[in-house]
């Protein structure tokens, strides 16, 4: 009994200890997701990692229990930003922690936020997205807020770090404690010691500043350091700090102990001795680099060598210019940004057409005088006329073109002195549409132009001669998709893009053997994209509706009895639509350094 009370009194205080995720929710705002996780307290533990081969980045938080329902995986998917997929769980092996694993379409840069019982994990969803926000927030500040950030401010109300502000040039924001001074006449030696003694700072001072003229001074109620730069600045004098110790000398004086210090330095690196460093180059050319890097050598002792066989850096120089200039080439010596340009061409056809009334009208014949044929040639007996019996024909789906069928047709080659009697009937209403899809895409480098094309072919007849000394040839036409692009990147993250896309396509001959029709759109632009947005880059619609019929006039005109004189009612309505989307996106981010972790 002691021992299950001793367990429950253990697992009583575990869960009193551990804090308890109560809600997880993700959010997009603009080129932000947020990815929220809300506590019963103040006190959790929450860190994370990135795993750049998998595109992951992973949350652990210590020490803290959660029901099955906050634990649960979720789609992010139909969102346009960087997360597709968090799934939440116990940690393995550690069923007091908690492990999120958030699965993103590319390396983007994130960054931890807390705030009371709040834990946000904030992804870009673009690259440069944290800047632009920083941006935004910054110019909210109101103008004092501003000035007062210029103010150089000591990081502590220590003494170090006040005497350490006070060395600095700039406006300063002073912290020291208030004191008040009334002296009349008194050496400048004799205030600084004053001014030490009611702060507790060592002072040592050359023998230049005993010399300088008296100064009077009524300072009521002023911070110590204000007090003692105030001093400083009356008389031209510089102050330097070593540890808690300021050396206060004239200005000549601190002027003459730099001249004399560069001096030495010249002197150093003349006699320091040399050494030689080889870099191997990886992206870039060693022999342009050379250009880039010849004014940070040492003027008469170092040089630079490029070997352009194994694209190596020679340098020979001081040990310290050799390090520096191994830094640059650390920076410079960068992969090329590699931009994925992705495009869809989508073209809509419809169109739209109606025939009602008679195809050729109502046509008969009649004869008052001539002898009506007997029975037997009406049945299609040997005649020296060729006379058939009435007809009559129906389709239930009628077609206009070159296998005409009309809905209803009535033909009567004699009846009595009425002959030819011959109408058809027409009721037509014909509907078509069509979607084109084109999506090129294309990887090209950094200020690199890159082309694809593809080619459709088609061929058509071509004759030439007459009768039996006529040659029939097959000659071919294409057409062609094609897209040209010159991708910059820019710092920020932001793509600027030289586009040229053309697209023809082969329509339907006017005859038989004839080539076909051929339809060309082609755009040609400068624009600037942010990294993995899509832009419509040009649209065209055209509309048009075209309707034609003749008849007798006035007699066309009339109602009902009108349609035994005129064609058909045929208008005909065609819609077409282009849309030009383009997305490009830097696919080696982080390589080319254009990606930082936060």
């Amino acid at each position: 009994m002691k021992k299950i009370v001793i367990a429950v009194s253990i697992l009583y205080s575990f869960l009193a200890l551990s804090a308890n995720l109560t809600k997880i929710d993700f959010q997009q705002k603009d080129d932000l997701s947020y990815l929220n996780f809300n506590f019963d307290k103040n006190d959790f533990k929450i860190k994370k990692f990135q795993v750049v081969k998998d595109k992951q980045v992973i949350i652990d938080i210590e020490n803290t229990v959660s029901t099955q329902r906050v634990l649960r995986a979720f789609d992010t998917s139909e969102f346009s930003g960087s997360v597709v997929f968090v799934s939440a769980f116990k940690a393995p092996g550690k069923s007091q922690d908690i492990r999120v694993v958030v699965q993103l379409r590319d390396n983007v840069r994130s960054k931890l936020q807390t705030s009371g019982n709040l834990a946000s994990i904030i992804f870009e969803n673009r690259y440069g997205a944290f800047a632009s926000s920083k941006e935004e927030e910054g110019a909210l500040t109101t103008a004092e807020e501003k000035k007062s950030q210029r103010l150089l401010k000591p990081k502590s109300k220590s003494m170090e770090d006040i005497l350490e502000n006070l060395t600095l040039s700039g406006q300063k924001k002073y912290v020291g404690n208030k004191i008040s001074l009334n002296v009349k006449d008194m050496k400048i030696n004799d205030i600084l010691d004053l001014i030490a003694d009611a702060s507790g700072f060592n002072v040592i001072m050359t023998n230049d500043v005993a010399e300088l003229k008296p100064l009077s001074l009524n300072l009521v109620n002023v911070p110590w350091d204000q007090a003692l730069d105030t001093v400083l600045s009356i008389n031209k004098l510089v102050a330097e700090k070593n540890g808690a110790i300021l050396t206060i000398k004239t200005l000549a004086q601190a002027t003459e102990e730099k001249r004399k210090e560069r001096e030495a330095t010249q002197i150093k690196e003349v006699a320091e001795p040399l050494v030689t460093k080889v870099l191997p180059i990886s992206y870039s050319k060693a022999k342009d680099l050379t250009t880039l890097l010849k004014d940070y050598v040492t003027p008469a002792r170092g040089s630079l060598i490029a070997d352009e066989r194994t694209n190596n850096l020679i340098i020979n120089d001081t040990l310290e210019t050799t390090e520096k200039i191994a830094k640059i080439v650390d920076i410079l010596d960068r992969q090329t940004p590699q931009v994925l340009i992705e495009s869809k061409i989508v073209e809509v056809n419809e169109g739209y057409q109606k025939q009602i009334g008679l195809q050729n009208g109502l046509n008969f014949g009649y004869d008052p005088i001539g002898q009506i044929p007997t029975s037997t040639d009406l049945t299609g007996s040997a005649s020296s006329t060729s006379i058939s019996g009435p007809g009559l024909s129906f389709s239930s789906a009628p077609t206009t073109g070159e296998n005409t069928r009309n809905l209803l047709g009535v033909t009567i080659s004699r009846f009595g002195r009425l002959f030819d009697l011959n109408f058809q009937l027409q009721l037509l209403e014909s509907e078509s549409k069509g979607k084109i899809i084109a999506s090129p895409r294309v990887v090209t480098k950094h200020n690199v132009k890159a082309e694809i094309i593809s080619t459709d072919t088609t061929s058509f007849e071509e004759r030439e001669g007459t009768g039996e000394d006529i040659t029939i040839t097959f000659k071919e036409t294409t057409a062609e998709l094609s897209l040209a692009v010159t991708p910059q990147v820019a710092n920020d993250g932001a793509i600027d893009l030289i586009v040229e896309l053309s697209k023809e396509q082969f329509g339907t001959a006017p005859a038989a053997g004839a080539p076909p029709d051929k339809t060309k759109r082609q755009v040609k632009t400068n624009v600037l994209v942010e990294n993995g947005s899509t832009i419509v880059l040009g649209g065209l619609y055209s509309y048009s509706k075209i309707e034609s019929h003749s008849g007798v006039p006035y007699l066309k005109d009339v109602p009902i009895v009108g349609w035994l004189f005129r064609t058909p009612y045929n208008p005909q309505v065609s819609k077409t639509e282009l849309v030009i989307f383009i997305t490009p996106r830097v696919i080696n981010q982080e390589r080319a350094g254009l990606t930082s972790s936060l």
